[in-house]
C-alpha cells in the first residue's frame, strides 16, 4: 500500500502542517502568509482546541446596543458575516425600549442524558425493575457528578421508557442533570458512562448509546416584548407582521426561513461567546418541529400593540469547553456582563426575538432586500477595489443603475474614476 502524503499530519507542529499543506495543495506565498497570520485567537491556542490545525479564520465582531433586558441596559456582542443582522437586532431592541424592552425567563440548567439498552426480552418488566431501584440508581449516578456539587449541580432524577424502533423494542433511561453554569455535554456523558454497567446488571440488556440530548426541553429560555404600533409604522404594519407570522405557523417551508431568522441573532451571540451554536441550532429546530410551530409567537394586545414571545431550548454555558482558553469569548462575556448560564441564555432569547421582529417588520413593510442589498453593495464595492473615500459613491451608482453585482461594482468604480 502506498503511504498517503497526509500520513502523520496530526503529529506535526502547526508550522510543519502549514508548510506541508502549502506544498501538497499548491498554496502561494500570500496564502501561506494568511495561514501563519496571528489573529485574536492565537495559533497555539487554536492548536489545543481542534485537530490538524493550520490556521484560524476570522468573523466580524460587532456590538448591538439598545437592548434592555429585565430592566438592565445591555450591549450585545455578535459575531456574524451576514449583512443587516446586527443592525436589525439593534433596531428591533430600540423599537421596544418605550415599553421596557425584554422580559426574560430561564427554567434552569437541566440537561437530559440518554442511555439506550437493547437485547432485553421483556422491556416492560425491565422498567419495573429499574423503578424498584430508582433511589439507588439516581444516587449512584450522582456520584459521577460530584464535580458539579460545589456549584449546586448534580443528578436530580431519572425516567425509563420504552420505544418501538425498526430494530425492535428498546429501553431508554433518561437522567436529568443540573450542569450549573456549564453547557454540560462532557459532564452528562461522564454520568451516563458511569451508571451504564448498573443498568445492564439490573435489566440484563446491553447499553449502546450513552449520550446527552441536544433537545434540552428542561433548559428553556424565553423572552417577551411589546412594540407600540405608532413606533413601528402603525396598525397596518402590526397586521402585516401578524400575517407573515401566521404563514410560518401554518407552512413548514416558510417556518424554516422564519426560524433561520431567529437563529441569525442567537448564533451570532453564541459564536461571540464561545458556545456550541450547532447544539443550540439542533435543539431549536427540533423543538420547533416537535411543537409544529414557529419558535416565536406574535399577537395584537388589547391596546392594539404588537406583543412577541420566544420560547426555546437554550443549552449554553459561561464556563467549561473552550471558554477557558478562548480570550475573545471571555471578553464578550465581560461585555455582556453575564455571570451565569441562565443570564446568557436569556440574552440570547431576547436577541432571537428582536431579530425575528425586525425581519418580519422589514418583510411586511418594505421587503427584506432594501437594507440588505445596500450592505451587500458595499461588500461588492470593496471587492472591486473601491477605497474608503469612494465606497459610498460606488454604492450610490450601483443602486441608481440597478446593478447590484460584481460586474456592476466594477462598472460603477470605473465610471467614478473617469470623472
Amino acid at each position: 500500500m502506498v503511504e498517503s502524503p497526509w500520513s502523520g499530519f496530526y503529529k506535526l507542529t502547526i508550522e510543519e502542517r502549514q508548510e506541508r499543506a502549502a506544498k501538497l495543495l499548491k498554496l502561494g506565498k500570500e496564502e501561506l502568509a494568511l495561514l501563519k497570520k496571528e489573529g485574536a485567537l492565537p495559533l497555539s491556542v487554536a492548536d489545543k482546541m481542534s485537530e490538524n490545525v493550520i490556521g484560524t479564520i476570522g468573523l466580524p465582531l460587532s456590538l448591538a446596543p439598545n437592548f434592555i433586558i429585565n430592566g438592565k441596559e445591555t450591549v450585545v456582542p455578535m459575531a456574524i458575516e451576514e449583512p443587516s443582522v446586527v443592525a436589525a437586532a439593534s433596531n428591533g431592541a430600540k423599537l421596544c425600549k418605550n415599553t421596557g424592552g425584554f422580559r426574560t425567563n430561564y427554567t434552569g440548567s437541566i440537561m437530559i442524558g440518554q442511555i439506550q439498552l437493547v437485547g432485553i426480552k421483556d422491556v416492560d418488566d425491565a422498567i419495573i425493575k429499574i423503578e424498584k431501584r430508582r433511589e439507588e440508581i439516581v444516587k449512584k449516578a450522582d456520584e459521577n457528578a460530584s464535580h458539579l456539587h460545589p456549584y449546586g449541580g448534580g443528578v436530580g432524577g431519572m425516567s425509563p421508557r420504552s420505544i418501538n424502533t425498526v430494530r425492535g423494542k428498546m429501553l431508554v433511561v433518561e437522567f436529568f442533570i443540573n450542569t450549573a453554569d456549564a453547557m454540560g455535554a462532557n459532564a452528562v456523558n461522564t454520568v451516563l458512562e458511569g451508571i451504564a454497567p448498573l443498568l445492564e446488571e439490573i435489566t440484563g440488556g446491553k447499553t449502546r448509546l450513552k449520550i446527552l440530548s441536544n433537545l434540552a426541553t428542561a433548559r428553556m429560555a424565553s423572552a417577551v416584548a411589546i412594540w407600540k404600533k405608532e413606533d413601528i409604522g402603525g396598525e397596518q404594519v402590526v397586521e402585516s407582521i401578524l400575517d407573515c407570522w401566521a404563514m410560518a405557523m401554518a407552512d413548514e417551508y416558510r417556518r424554516a426561513t422564519h426560524n433561520k431568522g431567529v437563529m441569525n441573532g442567537i448564533d451570532a451571540v453564541c459564536i461571540a461567546c464561545g458556545n456550541d451554536w450547532r447544539a443550540v441550532e439542533a435543539g431549536a429546530h427540533t423543538y420547533s418541529a416537535l411543537k409544529s410551530g414557529a419558535l416565536t409567537t406574535f399577537r395584537k394586545n388589547a391596546d392594539g400593540n404588537l406583543e412577541g414571545k420566544i420560547v426555546l431550548p437554550m443549552a449554553v454555558g459561561t464556563v467549561g469547553g473552550s471558554l477557558g482558553v478562548n480570550p475573545t469569548a471571555k471578553m464578550c462575556l465581560k461585555i455582556l456582563g453575564v455571570k451565569s448560564a441562565g443570564e446568557l441564555a436569556q440574552v440570547m432569547a431576547a436577541v432571537g426575538l428582536a431579530q425575528n421582529f425586525a425581519a418580519l417588520r422589514a418583510l411586511a413593510d418594505e421587503g427584506i432586500q432594501k437594507g440588505h442589498m445596500k450592505l451587500h453593495a458595499r461588500h461588492l464595492a470593496s471587492a472591486a477595489g473601491a477605497k474608503e473615500g469612494e465606497m459610498e459613491k460606488v454604492v450610490a451608482l450601483m443602486q441608481k443603475g440597478g446593478k447590484i453585482s460584481a460586474a456592476g461594482a466594477k462598472e460603477a468604480l470605473a465610471k467614478l474614476r473617469k470623472k
